[in-house]
């Protein structure tokens, strides 16, 4: 929801952070504890930190750059209290009412803004309001887009070591390896890539038939690389996809949809580095299915939160790009009142079609959104699944929603009666996240 360009979210301020150590100390400054007249106004954050001495450091962030100021020691660029900053803003630690910046960072964004405009363009040339140098933003896109090619070549040769030498190597090198990599994407400013190597570093050891899931998520990992070495020939909605795997940012820039929203799930993701919480949305009149994404500092919660079960009025943007379903909400939604029926269900076997359709245009995805109608949650020989009414067709459950209280609640609705459930569905099975049964179909129950 924050309006200022960079470092949106926690993961884009730590792809700016210059190695590993800036990462962990500037992880650590992301909270309000340390700040102190923190503020934002003009394109720019401010504040205060409280360091080893008597006198605080003064922090000061030019988003619309980036360019950074603080009097601390430090040489990296971004210091740590700097990334310290944006992570605060990042997790809506910093008030969203602008303000005139202090004395100290005035003079500096002043300064530093006059320079950068009497060097970018002659004068009279540049028209009011327009950008401060398009031209050194075109240039800053062009070396981010060429170290991330460079990265994506390292990890392409990295790839075809480990197959070389075997996946069994990969048992035995422990996450050491993984680590270096996933760190040398990051400094190619490709969160995105990382976060995948990351992933393949947990799977060797990780149970029964590890080697073939490494392979898998191996090959797919090569594939984006692929992809992003040949983006520049790819459909524009593919290549935006591509783009946002790697990590960049796609624009939410598609046509704003007004709706009445019904608020379908609510549930949280966290690691080390990030809290993500995933928000489903149904609109009552499009039919459409779209997804809030919100984000918080490690053991921070995110600040965007919705009831379960709530029908709100408001507008939502798209983002673009092939199979997106990622769009931001406008200013406010407004609750309202009225009868609220569940998502038209259909049976297991259109579930999967969609599924495909929808890996078809982003074959990296991990599910999709899927409303089943007339579904019975019985249990099987390897576990639970959801059945067709007529016994026609199956959908496992997810090893992690079988270990979910959710489930109970699931099959206490049913009492093995034909339900309507919304959730998603992916190569290791379905995963339920709320449920409606014919006696009350306007209530929702949450099962996450």
């Amino acid at each position: 929801m924050n309006a200022m360009g960079v470092g949106r979210t926690s993961e884009q301020v730590l792809a700016l952070a210059p190695d590993d150590a800036s990462r962990r100390a500037g992880s650590r400054l992301g909270t309000a504890g340390p700040w102190s007249e923190t503020g934002c106004g003009d394109g720019a954050v401010w504040g205060l930190c409280k360091g080893g001495g008597s006198t605080p450091y003064r922090t000061v962030v030019d988003t619309t750059e980036p360019a950074y100021s603080c009097d601390c020691p430090s040489r990296k660029s971004p210091c740590k209290h700097a990334l310290g900053l944006l992570l605060l803003r990042a997790a809506d630690g910093i008030a969203a009412e602008e303000c005139p910046a202090p004395d100290w960072a005035a003079r500096w964004l002043t300064a530093r803004r006059g320079r950068a405009a009497s060097a970018a363009l002659p004068a009279g040339d540049k028209a009011p309001g327009a950008p401060a140098d398009p031209e050194a933003a075109r240039r800053r896109a062009e070396r981010r887009a060429a170290r991330i090619t460079a990265g994506v070549r390292e990890l392409e040769q990295r790839l075809a070591d480990l197959l070389r030498g075997g996946l069994a190597v990969a048992g035995q090198a422990g996450c050491g390896l993984w680590e270096e990599t996933a760190a040398r994407m990051v400094d190619a400013q490709a969160p995105g890539l990382a976060g995948r190597v990351r992933e393949l570093g947990a799977i060797p050891g990780s149970g029964p038939g590890w080697p073939v899931r490494l392979l898998e998520e191996c090959a797919l990992t090569h594939l984006l690389g692929r992809a992003w070495l040949a983006a520049d020939r790819l459909p524009a909605p593919f290549a935006t996809t591509v783009r946002t795997r790697v990590g960049l940012t796609a624009p939410a820039d598609g046509t704003p949809v007004r709706d009445h929203w019904l608020v379908l799930a609510q549930y949280d993701a966290a690691d080390a580095r990030l809290t993500t919480r995933r928000i489903w949305l149904h609109g009552t009149t499009t039919g459409r299915t779209a997804l809030l994404l919100s984000f918080g500092a490690a053991g921070r919660a995110p600040q965007l939160a919705l009831p379960v079960g709530a029908l709100l009025d408001g507008e939502l943007t798209p983002h673009t790009g092939s199979g997106q379903v990622r769009a931001e909400p406008g200013e406010r939604f407004v609750p309202v009142a009225g009868p609220v029926a569940p998502p038209a269900g259909g049976p297991v076997g259109a579930a999967l079609d969609a599924y495909g359709r929808a890996l078809g245009e982003d074959p990296w995805l991990d599910s999709w959104p899927v409303t089943l109608g007339q579904v019975v949650p019985a249990p099987a020989e390897y576990g639970w699944q959801l059945a067709d009414a007529d016994g026609r067709e199956a959908l496992p459950l997810t090893p992690a929603a079988q270990s979910r209280s959710g489930l109970w609640r699931l099959v206490a609705l049913s009492g093995g009666a034909p339900v309507t459930v919304f959730g998603e569905v992916g190569h290791r099975g379905f995963t339920p996240l709320a449920a409606w049964s014919p006696e009350a179909p306007g209530e929702t129950v949450p099962l996450v």
